[in-house]
């Protein structure tokens, strides 16, 4: 901590060695020292004349609060020439409105025409109420701000470049935000030559050339440039097949088609890109992002330092392989190839797949061994994720199981005719099955996902996955599906930024599912921008023991529930007991089969009401434990039981334990949950248990899918009208021809 003029602040070292501009968006957050460039457009209103002010304000105060976060930074402003207008043209209507007034003696103004204001001189007028509108906004976050104004000459003279850079350190070092703008009102016409000659040679002909020049005088870490279009676009914005660039690379300018400049300002997006590369040679790490859209001004700052996907990164670091947008697109195309293969080719992939699990299954379990053991060195996962994330031999083979009984009894899954219409004469109508499409499937500790996902969606299906030792899983399944020539419909990533990259690809993923635990699956649905998510957040099963439930039932389906697996979404969390069952010998057997099998209980309110010395008592009833810990509570009735569901379940698996069957029939049609059973354990609810052949998750929606999620959860119909020259003018009142809509008979499936 030090002090100057008795006011205490934090400064932050410096995480690197200036030199180098940082090769990834996630080293962002190291910077520094840094320079915000705010372009004319950012800063004044649609009309040109006069400052956006609400903008504004919430750019000063992101600024304010990296300022307060230790770090160092610069403001290069426009805005004093549309100030400056906005005065000068209340002066001159005023000064008009008076001397007409003397001259007529009438108070009713005619017309007034404005004369064209110079900017040289509307500069003059806005600089120091520009200059004072910022005092004024940094003063409320107990931060000064000091002025400099520079020109293009200031640049070419060594001694006013030193004293510039002294101005600045001594600025910095007092913690002090420097606004720096070029001196319009004495500034020289720029110059066509000398444009972005090199490193040492850069005309200062607008801000984006006097922000990029700084940022090297200055050896700032990162330079963030701010316009009034999301970013750097391959072909101008708003043209069909603009697409933004995520990152650009020196030597891409060949494929960037650039379009006219901005409403306002002297630069456009090629100076921006020019000033922009010059940096980034310099050693300065550069985004241009948008800073008027209303739903992004107010964080795109503090966002683009935390490494979050906004506007163009420039980097000179190319990524060795394609970028997440490359393998949507590589997904999709490889997708659209799948589906087109014959029932019998996309068979041969699966069988080939169950083989290879098979024929490979000890270099599996290898990698898998190598995986669990860099968890617990690093001890990031908690013991039922490491439970999770463990594959056996026999769990190999389930899959490889799994895989042959789907790929021999669901050849005929897609395009298949589920309601066929005459609607008129020689004018039929199908229904037909067909993929969703791309499928974005995330998992965390849950290696055997990726095999269970390719059977179901391999129709169609894109495949990525955060676990990193998955590589060979994720192998053997490319190679599955080289036999036809589809190998890119499955691809793999690794890192959780780019995941989240891939939650905002809405034009290219059409459904998310996230396989992990309820903090995942919340996370991905808050990440998701326009894509339907399915899945589930939590897994609180209850089991509900009726008074008339069986005594021989009781135990071994409670044991199931909660002991058979307690790291599975589908495991018992919360037993229901009914109140007369307390204190008689069934519900003793219940608590000692669940010490023996060393199960923590958590005593519900009601229920360590009745007890004396009871458990600890839970902190929440809406808890997922996933491990062996569960929750018992007290209820009066079956109503009452499924009343607490309803309040504290998470609509995924439900039980009731009963030989009475007008309770259980209550119970089942009662509870809306995706799974309500009778006398089974909540383990049940599973794709594979189901006769799905395997599941690709378990949905609490109450949309598409619900329940666990096999293949038939992975298709969407599309409509297929056969006709023969038929229009609907046919059909009106006057017309020759009427509807007939006459159901039709389906086709017979292939019984094999």
């Amino acid at each position: 901590i030090r002090c100057w003029s008795n006011i205490p602040f934090i400064t932050m070292p410096l995480s690197r060695a200036h030199g180098k501009s940082f090769a990834h968006r996630s080293e962002l957050k190291h910077a520094k020292r840094i320079v915000v460039k705010l372009g004319s457009a950012v800063v004044t209103r649609g009309d040109e004349c006069g400052l956006a002010l609400g903008r504004l304000a919430s750019i000063v105060e992101q600024v304010s609060m990296l300022q307060n976060q230790g770090r160092e930074m610069m403001i290069v402003t426009s805005g004093a020439v549309a100030f400056g207008k906005q005065r000068l043209r209340h002066e001159i209507l005023l000064s008009q409105s008076v001397r007409q007034a003397l001259h007529s003696g009438q108070s009713q103004l005619k017309d007034m025409a404005i004369p064209v204001l110079e900017a040289r001189a509307c500069a003059a007028a806005g600089q120091s109420g520009l200059m004072a509108l910022y005092e004024a906004m940094f003063t409320q976050y107990s931060i000064c701000a000091a002025q400099i104004l520079v020109t293009n000459l200031d640049f070419h003279d060594e001694q006013k470049r030193r004293n510039l850079n002294g101005t600045l350190h001594e600025l910095l070092r007092m913690n002090i935000v420097p606004i720096i703008n070029t001196n319009d009102a004495v500034v020289p016409p720029p110059e066509p030559n000398s444009d972005l000659q090199g490193v040492n040679v850069i005309s200062v002909k607008d801000n984006d050339s006097l922000a990029a020049r700084l940022a090297v005088e200055m050896k700032t870490d990162l330079l963030i440039v701010l316009s009034d279009v999301e970013g750097l676009f391959d072909s101008p914005p708003g043209s069909d097949d603009a697409k933004l660039i995520d990152i650009f690379y020196p030597g891409d300018q060949q494929s960037v088609t650039f379009g006219t400049k901005s409403r306002v300002g002297m630069g456009g997006m090629e100076a921006k890109v020019k000033a922009a590369l010059w940096a980034l040679q310099g050693g300065t790490s550069v985004v241009i992002a948008n800073g008027t859209h209303p739903k992004i001004s107010g964080h795109v700052i503090t966002d683009i330092v935390e490494g979050k996907k906004v506007g163009t990164f420039f980097s000179e670091v190319k990524p060795a392989g394609p970028t997440v947008e490359q393998q949507a697109e590589m997904a999709r195309a490889g997708g659209r190839t799948l589906a087109a293969l014959q029932p019998e080719q996309r068979a041969e992939i699966i069988y080939r797949l169950a083989d290879l699990l098979t024929d490979q299954r000890e270099d599996i379990l290898l990698a898998n061994k190598k995986d669990l053991q860099e968890a617990e060195n690093k001890g990031r996962l908690a013991l039922p994720l490491l439970k999770r994330l463990s594959l056996s031999t026999s769990k190999l083979n389930s899959l490889a199981i799994g895989l042959r009984q789907i790929a021999a009894s669901s050849q005929d899954s897609v395009g298949r005719v589920i309601r066929r219409t005459r609607i008129a004469k020689d004018l039929d109508l199908e229904q037909v099955t067909v993929p969703i499409g791309v499928l974005l499937v995330i998992f965390e500790s849950r290696p055997d996902c990726l095999p269970q996902v390719c059977k179901e969606g391999r129709l169609h299906c894109w495949v990525f996955l955060l676990v990193s030792k998955n590589q060979i899983l994720h192998h053997l399944t490319q190679e599955a599906l080289s036999i036809h020539g589809v190998r890119d419909a499955v691809q793999l990533v690794n890192t959780r930024e780019e995941v989240e990259d891939l939650c905002r690809l809405d034009k290219l993923i059409d459904l998310i599912i996230p396989r992990g635990s309820s903090q995942l699956v919340r996370n991905i649905q808050k990440a998701a921008k326009g894509i339907p998510v399915m899945g589930h957040s939590e897994g609180i099963c209850h089991v509900y023991v009726d008074t008339d439930a069986s005594v021989e039932k009781v135990t071994r389906i409670i044991r199931d529930s909660k002991c058979e697996y307690p790291a599975a979404c589908n495991a018992l969390e919360t037993l229901l007991i009914h109140r007369d069952l307390l204190r008689t010998p069934l519900f003793d057997q219940i608590i000692d089969m669940l010490r023996v099998e060393q199960v923590k209980i958590h005593a519900g309110p009601k229920f360590a009401s009745y007890l004396t010395f009871s458990p600890s008592e839970v902190k929440s009833l809406r808890t997922e434990y996933g491990d062996l810990e569960c929750c018992i509570e007290v209820v009066d009735s079956v109503q009452e039981a499924v009343e607490h569901i309803h309040k504290y379940g998470s609509s995924h698996t439900d039980v009731i334990i009963t030989e009475n069957e007008k309770t259980a029939e209550f119970f089942l049609q009662h509870v809306d949950s995706a799974c309500v059973f009778w006398n089974a354990s909540t383990r049940f609810s599973d794709g594979y248990r189901f006769g799905l052949g395997a599941e690709v998750g378990i949905s609490t929606s109450r949309i598409h899918a619900r329940g666990p999620v096999g293949i038939e959860g992975l298709l969407t119909t599309k409509w297929l009208l056969r006709g023969d020259n038929h229009v609907v003018s046919d059909f009106s009142e006057h017309g020759s021809m009427k509807y007939l809509h006459e159901s039709l008979p389906l086709p017979q499936r292939n019984a094999s």
